[in-house]
């Protein structure tokens, strides 16, 4: 999902997948926008995505990180220019990166409590192949129960109101 990463400014992509409950994988990376404030995470990606087109019941979410890093004057002379996976060097991020705080609050509101969210080094697979242990992989599971503790939710909406 983060190959589709629109992230010029921080250089930083985020691919999130969304597994419906009916099996379906909904993918999504981050839109970065000048109007810093317009940008959009993965997570929400995936799950406004999915939202809009009536997939609302969710059975688990994958977060992957990497950093792009633009080669240098000198890194760039020595690249294959016929290779156009070589147009950047990719210097990944090798621990599990949490959704920000907004994120947080949107997977609140469309996901269950305990739904598992894994949370995924962009070296996963190598780390797992190198340990031969996919718990030594750097893979985290969490839940949004975990992530965003005494949430506020839709069901608070319908919670009686005094009138003062």
């Amino acid at each position: 999902a983060r190959e589709f990463s629109y992230s010029p400014y921080s250089k930083f992509r985020v691919g999130a997948a969304l597994l419906t409950s009916d099996g379906t994988l909904i993918k999504g990376a981050n839109i970065e926008n000048a109007s810093y404030g317009g940008t959009i995470c993965a997570e929400r990606t995936a799950i406004v995505k999915s939202a809009s087109e009536g997939k609302r019941s969710f059975a688990a979410l994958a977060v992957v990180t990497t950093r792009r890093v633009t080669p240098s004057a000198s890194q760039s002379r020595l690249q294959n220019k016929s290779n156009p996976f070589l147009s950047f060097l990719a210097s990944d991020v090798n621990s599990a990166i949490s959704p920000c705080g907004l994120c947080r609050q949107v997977i609140r509101e469309f996901c269950a409590q305990d739904m598992p969210i894994f949370l995924v080094p962009a070296n996963y697979l190598q780390a797992s192949k190198d340990s031969g242990n996919i718990e030594q992989g750097g893979l985290k599971q969490t839940s949004i129960g975990e992530l965003l503790p005494d949430s506020f939710g839709p069901e608070h909406l319908d919670l009686p109101r005094g009138m003062a």
